[in-house]
């Protein structure tokens, strides 16, 4: 059993960290579809919706990646490469908490415009145009490195750049027409 260290197996730690990410990412959903039904009653609209599900599947295969390669290709425990994702990771939380925040009741999980409003230029915003996609990425590659993972690392960071290149042209295109006064 490689992932073992002085006797340890980090196995089901490592499966109780994705449970709990499982649990946040449900959690963030519910709160995506809440923000969603009020920035619908305010008239907002869906932009790029063809790639969401894409995204869902994407994320949810990505978790199950994770416990799957960790203990189906026994796949060892590495301290330091641990300590590094772990640090990578809280940075990543860090960004998407902010994000989170900064956006408030406009942050979903789709690609939503409610024509008329500013542009939010606060917060990780004023440095970064998409904040959040950079906390996914480094998400991505991170997660699986805490227990060297490395597979799922390497497909599930090429995959998401796939998408994310789809969804942030897509979301520019959205956001050049809001900082411009367009609607959408």
């Amino acid at each position: 059993m490689s992932g073992a260290v002085f006797g340890a197996d980090f196995r089901l730690a490592y499966t109780v960290l994705i449970a709990v990410i499982a649990i946040q990412r449900m959690w963030e959903l519910r709160v995506s579809r809440r923000h969603l039904r009020a920035l619908k009653a305010r008239g907002a609209i869906e932009v790029g919706a063809a790639h969401y599900p894409w995204l869902v599947a994407l994320h949810t295969a990505f978790l199950l990646s994770c416990v799957a390669e960790v203990w189906l290709l026994d796949r060892p425990w590495r301290p330091a490469v641990a300590l590094v994702a772990i640090s990578v990771l809280g940075l990543a939380l860090a960004l998407r908490w902010w994000t989170l925040r900064t956006l408030g009741n406009r942050w979903t999980t789709r690609v939503i415009v409610v024509p008329g409003e500013d542009l939010v230029t606060t917060g990780p915003y004023r440095w970064l145009r998409h904040p959040n996609y950079l906390a996914v990425v480094l998400e991505i590659a991170a997660i699986p490195m805490v227990h060297f993972a490395w597979l799922t690392a390497t497909v599930f960071s090429f995959a998401n750049l796939a998408l994310l290149k789809e969804r942030i042209r897509v979301e520019n295109r959205v956001l050049s027409r809001l900082a411009t006064g367009g609607a959408g």
